[in-house]
Parts: C-alpha cells; sequence; structure tokens
C-alpha cells in the first residue's frame, strides 16, 4: 500500500498566496486513506535565510529533514509527499537517492536556479538544482543526481540561466504536447540507464483550463489524461521509488473541490 506524506510547507513559494498551499495540502489530504497518511506539522514561522540568499532557510532545512526522515521511514512500499511548495521534494529524493535512480520533474518550470540566479530568492525555484547538488547546505542533495539521469516532462517557462544548464548538461526534456503518446516519456527515462524513477509533479504543468488552483500558471501546459497516462506507462517499465505532487493553492473551499478530481487521478496513477 502506498503510503501518503502531507507536508504543508509554503516557506520556499514566491507567490502571494503561499500561505493556501496549506489549505490546499489540508484538502487533498482530507480524500485519503487515513490509516495510510501520516501529516507533518511545518514550522510556524517563516524563518530567515541564514546569511544565504535563500528566502526562509531556517524553516526548509527543518522540513528538508522532518520529511526525509519520514519519507526514509517507509519500508516496502513507495511515499507519495504532498506539498506545499515544490521545495519539499528535496527532502523526499534525499530518502531515496543512490546512484540507480531517475528523477522525472514534471513541471512547467524547471526549477534550475542557483540562489546566485535567482531573482526571488525563493527555494521552489532551485530545488531541482538542489538535487542535482548545487546550492547551500543543508538545501542541497550530497552527493546529487547526475543531470543524465533527469528528464524533465512538460516545462515550458524557463528563466536564460535555466536554458544554459539545461543546454550544458544535456537533460532530457519531454515537451507536454508530446505526453500524448505515454511511450515518450517512459522511453526518456529508461534512456537514463536507472533502474528505479522518483517521479515530482507540480499541478501548473496542467493546461490551465483543467485547474484552477495553481499560482503560477502558464499557457499550453499538458492535459491531465496524458499525465496519469505517461506515469501509469513508466510504472510500467520501471519501478516508482517514490513520488510528490505540489503547489496546490486553492482560492477557497469551494474552488478546492472543483479541482479534486483531477488531482485525485494524478494520485491514483502514482498510488
Amino acid at each position: 500500500m502506498t503510503r501518503f506524506v502531507i507536508a504543508p510547507q509554503w516557506q520556499g513559494s514566491s507567490s502571494s498566496r503561499a500561505m493556501q498551499l496549506i489549505d490546499g495540502a489540508e484538502a487533498i489530504a482530507g480524500d485519503l486513506p487515513r490509516a495510510a497518511t501520516v501529516a507533518i506539522e511545518a514550522p510556524a514561522e517563516a524563518g530567515d535565510a541564514q546569511g544565504t540568499k535563500v528566502l526562509r532557510a531556517s524553516a526548509l532545512a527543518r522540513m528538508r529533514e522532518r520529511i526525509h526522515d519520514t519519507v526514509a521511514a517507509v519500508r516496502g512500499e513507495h511515499a507519495v509527499t504532498i506539498g506545499g511548495d515544490c521545495g519539499v521534494a528535496l527532502g523526499a529524493v534525499s530518502a531515496t537517492a543512490g546512484d540507480d535512480l531517475a528523477i522525472v520533474w514534471i513541471d512547467a518550470h524547471a526549477d534550475l536556479h542557483t540562489p546566485e540566479s535567482s531573482p526571488s530568492g525563493a527555494f521552489h525555484g532551485m530545488v531541482l538544482r538542489a538535487i542535482l547538488g548545487d546550492g547551500v547546505d543543508p538545501l542541497r542533495l550530497r552527493p546529487g543526481i547526475p543531470p543524465s539521469h533527469i528528464v524533465l516532462a512538460g516545462t515550458r517557462a524557463l528563466d536564460d540561466d535555466e536554458q544554459g544548464y539545461i543546454d550544458e548538461h544535456g537533460i532530457r526534456m519531454v515537451p507536454a504536447s508530446e505526453l500524448a503518446d505515454p511511450d515518450v516519456l517512459a522511453d526518456a527515462v529508461v534512456a537514463t540507464g536507472a533502474s528505479r524513477v522518483f517521479v515530482h509533479l507540480d499541478l501548473d504543468v496542467l493546461e490551465p483550463a483543467e485547474i484552477s488552483g495553481v499560482a503560477l500558471p502558464e499557457p499550453f501546459g499538458a492535459r491531465a489524461a496524458d499525465v496519469v497516462a505517461s506515469i501509469r506507462r513508466l510504472r510500467e517499465r520501471l519501478p516508482l521509488a517514490g513520488a510528490t505532487i505540489t503547489e496546490f493553492s486553492p482560492a477557497s473551499p469551494a474552488a478546492a473541490v472543483d479541482d479534486l478530481g483531477t488531482i485525485l487521478r494524478l494520485i491514483g496513477a502514482l498510488a
């Protein structure tokens, strides 16, 4: 049975709707099996930068440790960590990392900034780069996942620094339109040579017409049905080491209900 870890972290977000990430995580948790779900308490305070260029770094470091320990305690199963912002992926990946692990980053944004290149200082735009081993301690993975084991899917909003990193390291990319063929994503991940896969899913990868509760929507996104089919096909090819679903920030309880059907279909593909 899949285990669900609820991590209502908001401190990594740059959005004015950051606090609504707590509401989003709790709304999703309400539809998950209680016996298979554990909730992590996020720090109430914003935290501070601790002399780094990462906003709220102290709170983020505490959540990384809590998420890591909770996910690492799952035995014989895999954990799906429900955010909160994308930064929850660092702790979840660190609990499952190894030389044989590939990362599929299904996200409208690449999240490949460093503290030096980030225009906002918000960690949710740096977390994949931190998983690759760059950034500041303790908000990075050491050793990092190699770029050859990363696949970006549905990514379409890139800053110049991020595009430069992708080009320099030859990171594989699957455009949103190509997710209509579920074999494309699976083939890209198998081509990394990894024997396990971790799937990160930011809900803003979806076409905005399909989901309203995201703070940073981007046009020309993926269809939820295509993402579900691609994840299912990927799981037929490689075992799932873990997953994250992030960035649900509904404007109201009623708005959350409107999106939960779509979100639960995505969770079903990962569970």
